[in-house]
């Protein structure tokens, strides 16, 4: 499920954009990425992951960040949108992850028209991500209740398959995490769901899209170091920057945000 908006300049392609956890294709930075994108000619397919922008009753299954092939699959159908012209991905956050991990699948099971991918403040290391995300109380809060929504939402559109009230009374991201991997025993442990999308050291040098990597020093939730010692291959470049929190990146006082600018120039070159 998604948001679709037809290229004013067809010629110049589509690119699909991946939200971040919590997110969904209405957040902000995505509309504002869109919006910035159609005005450059660009075709827009704003993504929904499984279980965001109120998707929960599509499928009974939950969301889990490893749910790599049937975004492969969404991506596919997205860009055939753009006909014989090129697509584009771009991901922020935990759709960077996605983004990037999508970039890795492609060598095996290729999106003809696909041709950039970009990735804006991507989770490298999930546990790390989730315990920064716990020791900011402004995170914890805002990504504790919209989780706990998102949640409640799974439980009342399929009251036969979860009950999460007892998850619901937990008060942190790791907490609701260990709980659910616990309860619905998909995966051994929640490190080992956390390693299954954790692409950090060489885990992407097998990219062979051209691939930008857009990230800030001073991101609360994603290390610095962990862009530092990624080990990349000759098709993937890091921009890594001083400034730009997590996905901000703003560059004035009229919010105007810096990876929009790059993302149409990086997608021309």
């Amino acid at each position: 499920m998604g948001g679709y908006t037809p290229a004013p300049s067809p010629e110049r392609g589509l690119v699909v954009l991946i939200h971040g956890w919590e997110g969904g294709m209405d957040s902000a930075y995505i509309l504002s990425a869109g919006a910035h994108l159609h005005r450059q000619g660009y075709g827009v397919f704003r993504l929904n992951l499984r279980d965001h922008g109120g998707t929960h009753h599509l499928n009974e299954g939950i969301f889990y960040a490893t749910l790599i092939e049937e975004t492969h699959q969404a991506l596919k159908l997205a860009a055939a949108l753009a006909g014989p012209n090129p697509a584009y991905l771009a991901g922020f956050s935990l759709g960077g992850n996605f983004a990037l991990r999508l970039g890795l699948l492609c060598r095996d099971d290729p999106i003809p028209n696909l041709s950039k991918i970009l990735a804006v403040s991507p989770v490298l290391d999930p546990a790390k991500a989730t315990r920064a995300i716990d020791a900011h109380p402004l995170f914890r809060w805002y990504f504790v209740k919209k989780w706990k929504q998102s949640l409640a939402r799974k439980m009342a559109v399929h009251p036969h398959r979860y009950d999460f009230r007892r998850v619901l009374a937990l008060d942190s991201v790791g907490a609701i995490t260990n709980a659910l991997i616990r309860d619905l025993g998909e995966f051994a442990s929640a490190q080992d769901y956390f390693d299954r999308y954790n692409i950090t050291c060489d885990r992407l040098a097998g990219l062979t899209l051209s691939t930008a990597i857009v990230a800030a020093a001073d991101d609360p939730i994603i290390p610095a170091e962990d862009f530092r010692d990624l080990r990349l291959g000759p098709s993937t470049r890091l921009h890594l920057h001083r400034h730009g929190g997590h996905s901000g990146f703003i560059q004035s006082w009229s919010f105007d945000a810096w990876h929009e600018r790059f993302m149409t120039q990086f997608f021309v070159g």
